[in-house]
């Protein structure tokens, strides 16, 4: 019962800070508030070791660009030549379903948060795709090489892909306007161009 009282206190003294869909917590003390402020939030061990094969593999990319649609977002490493959107995401942070451990303290809030991350990496994927990215979503706990591989064979894939012709006239339209063309150059004795 005294539980449930403290939280209403919290409840009562945190609704300015809140949003209204977050759920009240116990505040941290100060040093584990330090230790998580302290947390990578880019430049993490696995972002770097992936990183680190994906430029052993000959693929340059960027790191830390703008999410098209959204300035407040960031990519992890992007290939922005072909398209491609990378993120490792964090287990604990992102929920993973094999690692993910929920704390005790606090679970409704923590809940809450890996819930709004999932949904911010959704949103986050379909502003991509909308701007036409492929986006790739790694977990911190897999093997960088493997990533890697996925990574270069849809980087490769995506550069090697023919583009769309510029030319958006129909073939019956090139036709005709190339014959209208030769039938001008006929009339004027100009010569055709070899090979036609």
């Amino acid at each position: 019962m005294a539980h449930l009282r403290h939280r209403k206190l919290v409840r009562e003294c945190c609704t300015g800070s809140v949003s209204k869909n977050e759920p009240a917590r116990i505040r941290p003390d100060e040093e584990l508030s330090r230790r998580m402020s302290r947390r990578a939030r880019k430049d993490t061990a696995p972002e770097l070791a992936l990183r680190h094969e994906l430029h052993r593999r000959g693929l340059r990319y960027r790191v830390q660009v703008k999410v098209p649609g959204n300035n407040r977002r960031t990519i992890d490493v992007a290939f922005t030549r072909a398209k491609v959107a990378v993120f490792v995401d964090g287990c604990f942070w992102h929920g993973c379903p094999n690692h993910h451990v929920q704390p005790l303290a606090n679970s409704e809030w923590w809940q809450w948060k890996v819930e709004s991350n999932r949904a911010r990496d959704r949103d986050t994927d379909r502003l991509l795709r909308d701007a036409g990215w492929s986006v790739v979503r790694a977990w911190e706990h897999q093997d960088p090489s493997v990533v890697a591989g996925q990574v270069e064979t849809l980087v490769h894939s995506k550069i090697a892909a023919p583009t769309e012709p510029t030319d958006k006239r129909t073939a019956t339209q090139r036709i005709t306007s190339r014959k209208v063309t030769e039938h001008k150059q006929l009339s004027s004795g100009d010569s055709l161009p070899s090979g036609e």
